[in-house]
């Protein structure tokens, strides 16, 4: 089948080749998973009255409120904790960006799929609310 010796060791480096650019994929997209688990993201209002952080998950974390939040109503409150929310959800989609990008490179399709994947879960819908936000990240159901 093959005309000489060389054409069959060409075919074989070019096997070899494939085989360790996919492991080689492989082992910098395990560590990305790793990575992106362990990410958060965190955003402060303006005024350093709220400051959320979320989980990779974009779930709430943590929530801390500066003690002047009492001179404010409490619907101010609830807003700027939404809003602050929002921007924990951004900075966290910056650094999967970032973080993948820097494991597979910016011209990556897969890559490029996480990336869009995330900004589809994470990224500001005004149409859906937190609480159903929670809902479809939620991996098992609910009784």
């Amino acid at each position: 089948m093959w005309a000489d010796e060389a054409a069959l060791d060409a075919a074989a480096r070019r096997l070899d080749e494939w085989e360790s650019s996919l492991a080689d994929r492989a082992a910098r997209a395990r560590d990305l998973s790793a990575r992106a688990q362990t990410l958060t993201g965190t955003a402060r209002s303006a005024d350093g009255l709220v400051e959320v952080t979320v989980d990779s998950s974009g779930l709430l974390a943590d929530l801390r409120l500066d003690e002047r939040v009492r001179q404010h109503s409490a619907a101010h409150t609830a807003r700027q904790i939404l809003a602050v929310s929002r921007d924990a959800r951004a900075d966290l989609l910056r650094r999967l960006a970032e973080a993948t990008t820097a494991a597979l490179g910016a011209d990556d399709p897969a890559g490029q799929a996480i990336v869009e994947s995330h900004q589809r879960r994470l990224g500001p819908d005004p149409g859906t609310s937190d609480a159903a936000r929670v809902g479809a990240s939620r991996s098992t159901p609910t009784t």
